[in-house]
């Protein structure tokens, strides 16, 4: 009914920049507010950024003043501008959205991810 695809991963070198994206879609009926998370090997999934469909954004104190999130609640995407990227960035990184969709004419709301994409920052 819903799907977040991801892309924008890849291999990148110490003090490098990538750029995530995620666009939803599905029969949305409304989106709460998108975030992404990461989980490196061997550790939980944690968070990185969220941001609200007002605006409010929350950052982990990890990536704060490098990585910024953005979304587009016309488009239903949101993206993440990673800078000053480290090794400990290395991660698979997740979308995750808090939404309302549309199904057999009702309406349903959950928490949705999508499939991750691999970030490595390695020289």
């Amino acid at each position: 009914q819903v799907q977040l695809v991801e892309s924008g991963g890849g291999k990148v070198q110490p003090g490098g920049s990538l750029r995530l994206s995620c666009a939803a879609s599905g029969n949305i009926l409304s989106i709460n507010a998108m975030g992404w998370y990461r989980q490196a090997p061997g550790k939980q999934r944690e968070l990185v950024a969220t941001i609200t469909s007002g605006g409010s954004t929350n950052y982990a104190d990890s990536v704060k003043g490098r990585f910024t999130i953005s979304a587009d609640n016309a488009k239903d995407t949101v993206s993440l501008q990673m800078n000053s990227l480290k090794p400990e960035d290395t991660a698979v990184y997740y979308c995750n959205a808090d939404l309302g969709y549309y199904s057999g004419g009702y309406p349903w709301f959950g928490d949705y991810w999508g499939q991750g994409t691999q970030v490595t920052v390695s020289s």
